[in-house]
């Protein structure tokens, strides 16, 4: 099986019938003759995360990093709040939320800007012919266009405003999507959001490639958890009775999930291949993979599953409570939000589990 690709093969894409144009945009992907959905720049990307994979099991008989879905909760608003709200013609916090994910999806594009360690000086391995070989030949190229366009073809940023769009007949005012995502906390007063850099574990290896691997695992964990903002989003999107468009919103977010499973998959592969391998210090002894992959995953899923969690959380919620403000039924209305959901927030801004029968 094929190990080793060119930059260009990577980012290569088969041919469509029918662009996708989404929101008067050319997005990337296609269509087959048949109608089907052709995620871009899977041409050989697919052939070569699988040879990749099977190479790692092979050359040292374990399985890949994963982590079950069923570790991240429901959505919030989970579908029933979702429905609630819109019922109650309260549309606001639907719209903030697609607006968030496509702006996040438009940070991808630094990935291309990641600094790239020497990796052969940083194992005792080969690393010839590996995933990790080839972040810097393509992966993260093809995974930052993926998210955030190309030229004048647009990516998941894009597609995800055309889904909010679609859905809430074009709902937003740029001024209004800029003060929206100053109220979340997404972007500062320039429109610019800044870096958060962990302080490192392992002051003994190259601190870019510490680095590299707890931005990996980040998005690793969001991509995952991710599936059920997806499987919220296509069922909401795709009700005639809450939204317009006769689905082709949740049509598009079927789209962008499809385009997420290769980045799933190769981000998945390094950390293993990393995992399984023997890292070089900078002081001369070396440290088994297992130690620092499985530091580093751990801090990654604690921060995913605690801190980030809980800001979500609070972001979302005040962005239903900013749209109920106005209203002389605001509090019933919140009230019983709250009641269609798993959780609520309580004392000393803990969230707890919503009382059956609530």
């Amino acid at each position: 099986m094929q190990t080793v690709w060119t930059f260009e093969e990577l980012l290569a894409s088969d041919p469509v019938e029918e662009p996708l144009v989404a929101g008067g945009v050319q997005c990337h992907g296609g269509f087959d003759a048949d109608g089907a959905y052709v995620s871009p720049r899977t041409k050989h990307r697919w052939a070569a995360i699988r040879a990749w994979q099977a190479q790692h099991r092979r050359q040292f008989g374990t399985e890949l990093l994963d982590i079950p879905l069923d570790r991240w909760p429901e959505a919030y608003p989970n579908v029933a709040q979702a429905r609630f709200l819109l019922e109650q013609g309260v549309r606001e916090p639907l719209v903030a939320t697609l607006t968030r994910i496509g702006t996040v999806e438009g940070f991808g594009s630094m990935l291309r800007y990641s600094l790239i360690p020497d990796f052969q000086a940083c194992f005792a391995e080969e690393v010839q012919g590996t995933a990790i070989a080839h972040l810097d030949g393509g992966l993260f190229e093809a995974h930052a266009r993926d998210e955030a366009g190309y030229g004048e073809e647009g990516g998941h940023k894009q597609m995800w405003f055309a889904a909010r769009d679609v859905a809430f007949e074009h709902p937003v005012t740029e001024d209004q999507t800029e003060a929206m995502l100053r109220r979340m906390g997404i972007v500062d007063g320039s429109g610019k959001r800044g870096p958060f850099i962990p302080d490192p574990i392992f002051t003994d290896i190259d601190a870019d490639l510490e680095l590299l691997i707890t931005r990996m695992a980040n998005l690793l964990l969001i991509e995952i958890s991710a599936y059920h903002v997806f499987a919220w989003a296509e069922e909401v999107l795709a009700d005639p009775d809450l939204v317009a468009g006769d689905g082709e919103a949740a049509r598009l977010v079927s789209y962008i999930r499809a385009d997420e499973a290769p980045h799933v998959a190769y981000l998945a592969t390094v950390l293993s291949e990393m995992r399984d391998r023997t890292f070089v210090t900078t002081l001369g002894p070396t440290i088994p993979g297992t130690t620092v992959i499985g530091a580093l995953w751990d801090r990654a899923v604690a921060e995913s599953l605690g801190p980030r969690r809980q800001q979500n959380l609070q972001l979302t919620l005040r962005e239903v409570e900013h749209a109920l403000s106005g209203r002389q039924d605001g509090d019933d209305l919140l009230e019983e939000f709250h009641s269609h959901g798993s959780i609520r927030p309580g004392a000393e801004g803990r969230w707890e589990p919503v009382a059956a029968g609530y």
